[in-house]
């Protein structure tokens, strides 16, 4: 493509050509006119990215590998001889490499998701969508779709024209191909998902075998299916009318916010032109009018119309333009990452950035840090053993032979370490008090690696030395770990005495 079929709008669109009607966009005044509402419509029912290369298409590319290959890889590591990371629902446990939690671990994991959603805003704050653009689920599984959709049907044009000859035996074979391939990494993504909930070796020999049972199918196939809809079909529909953080985004990002910006005060007045003109002297701005930030935009919005909720940031605009400007011979940057204010006001970057560390978003990095310390300091000091005192309601204190008073408890010992543990049992509060377990009548306990154990005890007291009624007591457990490391854990609960 030259510079002046960039510049220029020609007759036909052609590859390499700019369309034949201007790019659509909003009235300035008067409202749009119906051939605009017709582009329109038309822009919207299906949208056909066009490829291109450049900074920041390189960095949606290290993304897309990045992120796979931790999601693809990280079912398969081992750890200590299990799953590195496997949150399995059926026993009630999550393993995160070395740490195992509970159930009654739920707080770690809301407060990891309210660490997300601070990151997250801290980020739109700062930089506007980068998460949409280069690591959101949607845009990588649609990157990953639109890269094989363009090696087997073509580039933009080649797919419009496909899409609009009659059915042929190419076209059902290009097609059947495409959905083919689709299929299989929407297979393998359904797979790979169900495997962060069961163990994935297992999961792949029932697989292989075809012995998986019924859940696990539905699963499986239900999570490809959805793979293979949003990025093969609703693409950028799920991004504009689907995702909740589309519409919120707008309360996060103010003028000193870096989004991809079109820079108006430079490119207006736009037109196409012979790059052999001055078009400064004309009385022109810097954009020629291509409509390439269109086409290569997979949300299919026009950049210089502003800032707009279906904007995902991907930088794709930017690249193309800035490819223009260089066949021009302009200066790069019409559109690029910059503030509001940076055009309204004409800063410099330097400026810019240092807008960036502004009140909001000073705080929200203070609430940010401040909560991912203490959870990292609650994280490391946390007790690998917990214990539950649990009164037996249906025996009361009962006097037994020997002059005793007995109480029955159960105690719930759980071991998130992968170590086993012996516990020896104490309690303290009254006057000659012993504890014992009733299955062997010893005072020592042993619990396995992760796992959790239910023990029936009975603590008893001397008859005629405490006064009837309850009476505060303590019930203390110490661990020993095969390793060496002791660990304590004290429990209150009451011992009742009869009249």
């Amino acid at each position: 493509m030259d510079s002046e079929s960039a510049a220029r709008p020609a007759a036909g669109d052609k590859e390499g050509a700019a369309p034949a009607w201007p790019p659509p966009r909003l009235q300035r005044a008067g409202g749009a006119s119906p051939q605009v509402e017709r582009a329109l419509s038309d822009v919207r029912s299906k949208i056909y990215p066009r490829s291109v290369s450049g900074v920041f298409a390189r960095w949606r590319i290290a993304m897309v590998i990045i992120t796979q290959v931790i999601f693809y890889g990280l079912p398969w590591l081992q750890w200590n001889g299990r799953q590195a990371v496997l949150f399995d629902l059926g026993a009630r446990k999550f393993y995160i490499f070395g740490m195992v939690l509970w159930p009654q671990d739920v707080i770690y994991l809301a407060v990891l998701l309210v660490l997300s959603a601070l990151a997250l805003f801290l980020f739109t704050a700062m930089a506007g969508r980068l998460f949409c653009g280069y690591a959101c689920p949607q845009t990588v599984y649609t990157e990953i779709f639109m890269w094989v959709e363009r090696k087997i049907e073509g580039d933009r044009l080649a797919r419009i024209r496909l899409d609009e000859a009659s059915w042929s035996w190419r076209k059902v074979r290009l097609k059947a191909t495409k959905h083919f391939v689709w299929l299989a990494i929407a297979w393998w993504t359904g797979s790979t998902f169900i495997g962060y909930f069961a163990p994935i070796r297992e999961l792949g020999m029932g697989l292989l075998t075809l012995t998986l049972g019924p859940w696990q199918w539905f699963w499986m196939a239900f999570y490809a299916f959805a793979t293979w809809g949003n990025a093969g079909f609703m693409r950028e529909t799920v991004c504009k009318h689907m995702c909740p953080y589309a519409r919120f985004q707008s309360v996060m990002v103010d003028d000193d916010t870096f989004v991809v910006t079109y820079d108006h005060v430079r490119g207006e007045p736009r037109g196409g032109r012979s790059r052999r003109i001055d078009h400064k002297e004309a009385g022109m701005g810097d954009c020629v009018d291509c409509s390439l930030c269109v086409q290569v935009c997979p949300t299919g919005i026009d950049i210089r119309d502003g800032l707009q909720y279906m904007c995902i940031g991907c930088g794709a605009c930017v690249d193309v333009c800035d490819q223009v400007m260089d066949k021009m011979g302009y200066e790069s940057g019409l559109i690029r990452y910059t503030s509001g204010s940076a055009i309204s006001e004409g800063l410099t970057q330097n400026e810019v950035r240092k807008r960036v560390l502004r009140p909001r978003v000073l705080i929200y990095w203070a609430i940010l840090l401040a909560i991912a310390i203490a959870f990292v300091v609650s994280l490391s000091t946390r007790t690998t053993l917990r214990m539950d005192v649990i009164r037996d309601r249906g025996a009361l204190g009962r006097e037994v032979p020997g002059g005793m008073i007995e109480n029955v408890y159960r105690l719930q010992f759980i071991n998130a370490s992968e170590q086993p543990v012996t516990l020896t049992l104490e309690v303290e509060g009254l006057s000659g008090v012993s504890i014992e377990t009733t299955d062997s009548g010893a005072d020592t306990v042993h619990v396995g690696a992760t796992s959790n154990r239910l023990v029936p005890v009975v603590v008893r007291a001397p008859a005629g030395q405490s006064q009837p009624g309850l009476h505060d007591i303590q019930i203390r457990t110490i661990g020993h770990y095969d390793h060496g490391r002791d660990i304590a854990v004290t429990e209150k609960s009451s011992f009742y005495v009869p009249r």
